[in-house]
């Protein structure tokens, strides 16, 4: 049955959401119920007389019962109300109710108060971004609201988050009214606010003032001893205070110690806990009483234990953001800040490198251990770290959030196990890409989809699609922990190559060739192979650096060096840090992290894997800083890190995303016919409602008939213009390599009258298609469909089953900007054909980008069409022509990343 306007919905749990506050706090968000009256009559009785006067026009010192009714009895369509939650507290309130009885059926009147003591934490946009979700998906498209002159900060509320809005006045009131309908200004405005908010959820994590551990134990066998004194261990600069619940040793570690973290008498900002699953719910009563903002939770016997473990994780979340916190784990290996003024190493780890300018995310606590060990080794230095263990809150996509925003991070590495909301990090990786380079390596098929659900209808390519959509986000892929580390060390010490032209000098022939076959085959190009000789010496080398450094034709320098028997090699390595101008102490202060060369260097120096003592421009702490020349146990390896950071280079010299300008586009006409064509559940448009859809977005089909008789088809050719073809209309019969389908080049009515009559038998179609020929071309294939994990995916590739059975396609994600339509038509290992001219003219290839770029914005404006196929699409010198289109609309699926912002 359907619903009608005024029959009240049933609660709808999936405006339910947990967000963040400006300051980075959770907040849960959720429909009212008539149950919240009591709850309601304390969060109005707490407000100020100002905060009153201000929502209500007028002293309202309490609410009259008849209005609490009103309020806390909605029907969840003309009328709704969120409130905004700290545990069981009301904290603010935000609702709309709809204007039909004004003859305004689209329009709502929205409205929001604030607890006076969580002014000023963002809510307020927070509750009309998601008031204006509800109210789209009950059909509303404007919001209106009263406003007093006195209260500016309210009209401020609406222009901040992002929408244009229209004011008027009226004496001692402002009238305010906007569309609530999504612009690229009002996307930008709530992802900026969502990036502050999480990267300051994350500060908080990483940058507290203060520290309980929770399970501090004497016992050196035990998880929270080990806590203890690693944080001690580090030089933590701020308060540590070990809690061991109530009857337990006075101290830990000789440093007094707390029953409870309510016991404790400063303020608390990290929590790290290490007490059994089955404990955990009074330590979260104590934190949200203390005023806790984060949690790192080392303790296992969670998800990794099974069903029951997963179901007491699930009610972990619940309750940590419940009480307004955030959580790194459950078992989780811990957290590292190598800030001088932080100095936090909140882990399990035995050993951590020293500080540098490196992030690094992972999940497994096991893995974490070996990859602070191998960092320590490489001596590659890091700023922060996190190891997520369940990764039950905070996510890869938070972390990134903040190295965005974080001045002592230049290169951000991942080891990535799963993603619970891929399509986000795609975006947040795009464009944290364009400043700072991200390496991830991926364990796994489904690193790079959401937690079972891998699509069954991808099967084996969904790798393939997930690492070409991760490479439209500028992200390096690599599969090693080796390729990781050597990346890492040439992006962390060495400048970006201008140009893949690469000098190669070395004093072993043999080294050299095999520096310059990887190199080559990894897209550099070696322009130059200086041999020195096994008897060169230090000024030899030395020269020969210094002319490739000072080449304008080249970008950057593979060194080679097998050092001669019985010679100081120091000597060698003083020569080549002086060859390329490093010196030999970095600068001290934290804003010039030392000096890069011009072009970037890497080298084989004794074969050592990192940076060597011979050649580290050391830091203030000792450890090796910009400009430090990093090493590789082998040729191949060096070459092959030197192609990633051109690789790197290369995406970052692309355009800026500047979203695709389109004229001709009428979304509210495309729109409304598929959601008419929808109303009674999921179908296929027909024919001539596809092309129709596709008109309103400036792509015409060629012009064609749908004919069921012979009569119907000669007059269909005359009407059109001869040449035509007659073609099938169903499935099975659509693109046949062997034509059967379709008969072509029809030029008189009896030709047409006999094809139609031939296919009609063949096919057993009662209707078929006449339509006008278009100029021959070589025959393409564009699709759009909704992939599990990263929303709507736009492929493009040659037409036919041969090139279907060979999966030779190219996927983006949408929207696409110019350059990645480009980059998208040149995916396909077919692709050259497009140019070459080797079967067909070459094809129009601007023609291609502009219908690319249509057809993505089409599905990005209209997410209820959840397929699109354009085939065939023939292009030659003469333009590129549509043939056929089909079009599967049903309802939009929930995608964490669409609609008001949530944790995911």
């Amino acid at each position: 049955m359907t619903d009608t306007p005024e029959q009240p919905r049933a609660y709808p749990q999936h405006w339910t959401a947990d967000v963040l506050a400006s300051d980075g706090g959770v907040v849960h968000l959720r429909p009212i119920a008539p149950t919240d009256a009591d709850a309601l009559v304390r969060f109005h009785d707490g407000l100020s007389e100002r905060t009153r006067y201000l929502r209500y026009f007028g002293p309202t010192p309490t609410l009259p019962p008849r209005e609490v009714v009103r309020m806390t009895t909605v029907d969840y369509r003309n009328r709704v109300a969120l409130l905004a939650m700290l545990g069981d507290e009301i904290i603010g309130m935000g609702l709309y109710e709809g204007l039909a009885a004004m003859d305004k059926p689209h329009s709502a009147e929205v409205a929001f108060v604030i607890a006076d003591t969580h002014q000023g934490r963002g809510l307020g946009p927070i509750l009309l971004e998601h008031l204006a979700g509800a109210a789209a998906e009950n059909g509303f498209t404007e919001f209106e609201a009263e406003v007093l002159s006195e209260n500016p900060n309210m009209v401020a509320v609406f222009r901040d988050a992002g929408y244009q809005i229209s004011r008027s006045f009226d004496g001692s009131t402002v009238h305010v009214e906007f569309k609530i309908d999504p612009t690229d200004a009002l996307t930008s405005v709530r992802n900026a606010r969502e990036r502050a908010s999480e990267a300051r959820s994350i500060a908080n994590l990483l940058r507290p003032g203060s520290i309980a551990v929770i399970g501090a134990s004497n016992d050196v066998q035990k998880v929270g001893n080990v806590l203890l004194a690693n944080i001690l261990a580090a030089g933590f600069t701020g308060p540590v205070y070990p809690v061991n619940g109530p009857g337990q040793a006075r101290s830990v570690r000789g440093i007094r110690a707390y029953a409870s973290v309510r016991d404790i008498p400063d303020p608390v900002d990290l929590a790290v806990v290490a007490v059994p699953a089955a404990g955990m719910s009074e330590v979260l009563d104590d934190c949200l009483s203390k005023g806790v903002k984060a949690l790192v939770v080392v303790s296992a016997g969670f998800a990794e234990k099974g069903l029951e473990g997963r179901a007491a994780e699930l009610a972990l979340v619940e309750q940590v953001r419940a009480h307004g916190m955030r959580l790194v784990g459950p078992n989780a290996l811990g957290v590292v800040n190598n800030d001088r003024e932080i100095a936090l190493n909140a882990t399990l780890a035995p050993r951590i490198p020293g500080s540098g300018r490196v992030g690094f995310f992972c999940q497994s606590g096991a893995l974490g251990i070996t990859i602070l060990d191998t960092a320590a080794r490489r001596q590659l230095g890091l700023s922060t770290f996190v190891s997520a263990g369940n990764r039950a809150d905070v996510s890869g996509n938070d972390v990134l959030q903040y190295w965005d925003t974080d001045d002592a991070t230049d290169v951000v590495l991942l080891y990535l196990e799963n993603f619970g909301n891929p399509r986000k990090f795609g975006r947040i990786a795009r464009r944290l890409s364009r400043s700072k380079p991200v390496v991830a390596i991926k364990s796994g098929r489904a690193a790079m989809t959401q937690v079972g659900v891998l699509s069954e209808r991808y099967g084996a390519v969904e790798d393939s699609i997930a690492k070409m959509v991760l490479t439209q986000a500028g992200v390096l892929q690599v599969d090693t922990i080796d390729e990781l580390f050597d990346t890492a060390t040439v992006l962390a010490h060495q400048p970006l190559p201008a140009g893949p032209r690469t000098a190669i000098i070395g004093n072993s022939s043999v080294i050299a060739s095999l520096a310059a076959d990887t190199a080559q085959r990894s897209g550099l190009q070696v322009v130059a192979k200086v041999d020195l000789g096994p008897a060169v010496t230090r000024s030899d080398l030395a020269e020969a650096v210094q002319v490739a450094m000072n080449d304008d034709g080249v970008d950057a320098v593979i060194v080679v060096f097998v050092p001669p028997v019985a010679v100081d090699t120091a000597e060698y390595a003083q020569a080549l840090r002086h060859a390329v101008g490093a010196p030999d102490i970095a600068p001290s202060e934290p804003d010039q992290p030392g000096v890069l060369p011009n072009k970037p260097i890497v080298t084989t120096f004794l074969a050592v894997e990192g940076i060597p003592d011979e050649l580290s421009v050391p830091g203030p702490d000792g450890m090796p800083t910009r400009g430090s020349i990093p090493s590789y146990p082998s040729p191949e390896r060096a070459a092959a890190a030197l192609a990633r950071s051109w690789r790197y280079a290369q995406w970052r010299q692309r355009p800026d995303d500047e979203p695709v300008e389109l004229t001709g586009v009428d979304t509210e006409a495309a729109r409304s016919l598929v959601r008419e064509a929808m109303a009674d559940g999921p179908r296929d448009l027909t024919a001539g409602e596809a092309a129709q859809v596709l008109d309103w977005y400036g792509i015409d089909v060629v012009p064609f008939r749908e004919v069921r008789t012979m009569h119907e088809a000669s007059a269909a050719a005359r009407e059109l213009g001869m040449p035509v073809a007659v073609k099938a209309t169903s499935p099975e019969w659509i693109g046949r390599l062997d034509r059967e389908g379709a008969r072509l080049d029809l030029s008189d009515a009896t030709a047409v009258i006999s094809a139609f009559r031939e296919l009609q038998e063949l096919t057993g179609d009662q209707v078929l298609q006449v339509q006008k020929m278009a100029p021959k071309g070589l025959g393409t294939r564009i699709g759009a469909t909704e992939h599990p994990s990263f929303g709507s995916i736009v492929s493009f590739g040659l037409s036919g089953r041969l090139f279907d059975a060979l999966d030779d396609r190219g996927y983006r994600a949408v929207p696409l900007t110019l350059e990645d339509a480009r980059e998208l038509i040149a995916q396909p290992r077919s692709a050259r054909l497009l140019t070459s001219g080797e079967v067909e003219a070459p094809a129009d290839i601007e023609s291609l980008v502009n219908l690319l770029t249509r057809i993505s914005a089409l599905v990005d404006d209209v997410p209820e069409i959840r397929s699109l196929v354009c085939e065939p699409i023939l292009s030659s010198e003469d333009g590129t022509y549509v043939l056929s289109a089909r079009i599967k609309v049903g309802p939009v699926p929930t995608l964490a990343d669409t609609g008001p912002r949530r944790l995911g």
